[in-house]
């Protein structure tokens, strides 16, 4: 079961550019406040377990465009990557290895083969 993928450029163009969507989208994320319309702080410390929030100053409009627009190419890549022409190419046994195999290939040339699996 261990086979190559000759994935299309196209594809793989894809997969690496949602892998570069859905980082900027996390890091934006990290960086806004934790509520999107502005909002009181609040603790909780009699519960289960702690949580304490500062006051959310909230969003700008800039940044809620901004979270949209990354959101919207997310779902566009996504789409793209899944629904492929490729797919239909690999036998239905070899497509959740095929698809993982995708997710990690950024790094490496397209032809390149794992030495391990060679024999």
């Amino acid at each position: 079961m261990a086979s190559s993928f000759d994935f299309p450029s196209d594809l793989r163009a894809g997969q690496e550019e949602l892998h570069q969507v859905r980082a900027e989208l996390s890091v934006l994320l990290k960086r806004l406040p934790w509520s999107v319309e502005p909002l009181d702080g609040f603790s909780d410390v009699g519960g289960w377990r702690k949580v304490e929030r500062p006051a959310s100053p909230g969003w700008t409009a800039d940044e809620q465009a901004e979270v949209e627009k990354l959101r919207q190419r997310e779902h566009e890549l996504a789409v793209f990557v899944s629904c492929h022409r490729f797919w239909a190419e690999v036998a239905a046994g070899e497509r959740v290895d095929a698809r993982m195999r995708l997710k990690h290939a950024h790094g490496a040339p397209p032809e390149q083969e794992d030495p391990a699996e060679g024999s």
